[in-house]
């Protein structure tokens, strides 16, 4: 069951929730919803990975990362 929740938030803010609402093609409630379900999952990955693995997880998140490119990153590393 879908119940209304009000949120008072800057201006701004609806502003950009909204472009990125509609750049995602979700309503704003979607996305507040899924960034409350990911809170749980992410807590529960979290406390199963070492502190330093789990500060980590998600920093590539809406970006690309190839095998060449990791192929290509070990190789100016150890040259």
């Amino acid at each position: 069951m879908n119940t209304k929740l009000t949120l008072r938030i800057k201006e701004e803010q609806i502003r950009r929730a909204k472009e990125e609402a509609s750049r995602r093609g979700k309503s704003v409630s979607q996305m507040v919803g899924e960034f409350v379900d990911s809170l749980s999952s992410r807590d529960a990955q979290d406390a199963d990975l070492p502190p330093i693995t789990a500060s980590l997880v998600g920093v590539l998140r809406g970006r690309e990362a190839s095998e060449a490119d990791y192929k290509a990153h070990l190789r100016e590393k150890h040259a």
